[in-house]
């Protein structure tokens, strides 16, 4: 394993600490402080995970699956069910094959989300991620209706050393797109990518807005493929998943990127998420640096979530 992936495993473990403490510990009591399984050990455990952000609807399904288990397999001890639980938590996060084909193709991505959440910022770091692989990246500074946003994405444009198109604040986001798809188009540009305004408090602008937008690039660039992605906040735990279906209901997402986990006991939610919305979550944020904001793996999320060895996780994708 590379000295990158095992670092960020390792960064992804530490990053997961609060969440670990927050759901894991409560596992482990429960699986310790019960001799038989029971009625209450099922509630106690259901009550962990929804606390944990893992959302009711998935805790409902991993706990129904375990009870199906337990009886299948006659199993008497808490402890011999809990490599189970894990399992389900895995197979409730599957969302078929996610696919990152805007890294290879002539792209356009849409990258939304509310003011705080981290849009820009995660917009900058993914230029940087392209930028290393050798593509040739373009950003769009279309969020010009928040204060210093075109600032803050010109400081990382710098830093990632990719150009940029922006719009004066206040500045209509479709014709900055306009002139972005332009450019890209002029430029030859590998991965066109849009900071684009989230404004959840005004769903029906927001929705022409996005039309406005997406209008535009199917008339001036139909043959770029496209992605729509949302930025998430971890620390809002079950606020995270609403602003991704109300998302859901003015764009076509495509994934998300989840940030802000590092700081978070609500980690859960990332459960929830694909449990229950069936998008991949694409990219994980466990900290500040570019190198922080990586593809999610919900199989590595749960191993580091639940503390896994990381000698067996090192050797799994040695093996790969």
């Amino acid at each position: 394993m590379s000295e990158e992936k095992k670092g960020f495993f390792a960064r992804l473990k530490e990053g997961l600490t609060k969440t670990r403490n927050n759901i894991v510990h409560g596992i482990d009591s429960v699986f310790s402080g019960f001799s038989h399984i029971d009625e209450d050990f099922y509630e106690e455990l259901e009550e962990i995970l929804i606390m944990g952000d893992i959302g009711v609807n998935a805790t409902d399904e991993i706990l129904t699956r375990l009870r199906e288990q337990v009886k299948e397999n006659h199993i008497k001890e808490p402890a011999a069910c809990k490599d189970y639980l894990i399992q389900n938590i895995k197979e409730q996060m599957q969302v078929g094959e996610t696919a990152y084909e805007f890294e290879h193709k002539q792209s356009i991505v849409l990258v939304i989300g509310v003011n705080g959440v981290g849009k820009t910022t995660s917009v900058g770091k993914l230029a940087g991620k392209l930028k290393a692989q050798n593509r040739k990246v373009l950003l769009a500074a279309a969020d010009t209706f928040r204060a210093a946003a075109g600032e803050q994405l010109t400081e990382w444009a710098h830093r990632a050393g990719v150009e940029i198109v922006g719009g004066k604040e206040g500045a209509d986001p479709a014709s900055v797109i306009y002139d972005a798809v332009a450019a890209a188009k002029a430029r030859n540009v590998d991965v066109l990518l849009c900071d684009t305004a989230g404004r959840l408090h005004n769903k029906k602008n927001l929705m022409e807005e996005l039309k406005k937008i997406n209008r535009i690039i199917d008339k001036e660039f139909p043959d770029a493929h496209r992605e729509n992605l949302v930025v998430l906040d971890g620390t809002t735990g079950q606020n995270a998943l609403q602003q991704a279906r109300e998302f859901g209901e003015v764009a076509d997402l495509t994934g998300i990127i989840l940030t802000k986990m590092d700081g978070t006991a609500k980690g859960g939610i990332a459960v929830a998420i694909q449990a229950e919305l069936k998008i991949p979550v694409k990219y994980i944020g466990v900290g500040e640096t570019i190198e922080d904001l990586q593809k999610f793996d919900a199989e590595q999320f749960v191993n580091a979530l639940f503390d896994v060895n990381l000698n067996d996780v090192e050797a799994e994708e040695l093996a790969e």
